[in-house]
């Protein structure tokens, strides 16, 4: 099980960067149609993860920069950077997923085993 959830998980990251790479190259077709996969399989993996809290939180941050991203991608392609505002929004929530984690849940789940 863990293999393949390791296999799923470098698929998806081949089919990030191959996203970025159409993104850097200009594809607008091939770049915007890379999006649906790329942010459906970070979902996917999110979703396997729920039962690890340290899993879900990073994946959940995964998908939203990867949400982030696309949009950003979508509005240089498009409007002359016209989402970029909307991508910050789905960057910042990234960030403040992980922060989270780690101020919260990190630190009590640390001071729980240092209280045994």
């Amino acid at each position: 099980m863990l293999r393949k959830l390791r296999e799923y998980e470098n698929l998806h990251v081949a089919l990030w960067l191959l996203k970025d790479t159409c993104w850097v190259l200009s594809w607008k077709v091939p770049g915007m149609i890379m999006i649906i996969p790329t942010v459906l399989i970070a979902m996917h993996i999110t979703w396997r993860s729920r039962k690890n809290t340290s899993d879900l939180m990073h994946n959940i941050a995964v998908t939203l920069w990867i949400c982030a991203n696309g949009t950003w991608m979508a509005g240089e392609f498009f409007c002359d950077d016209c989402t970029r505002p909307y991508a910050i929004v789905f960057f910042v929530s990234g960030i403040s997923v992980v922060l989270y984690y780690y101020i919260f849940q990190w630190r009590n789940r640390h001071s729980e085993v240092e209280a045994e």
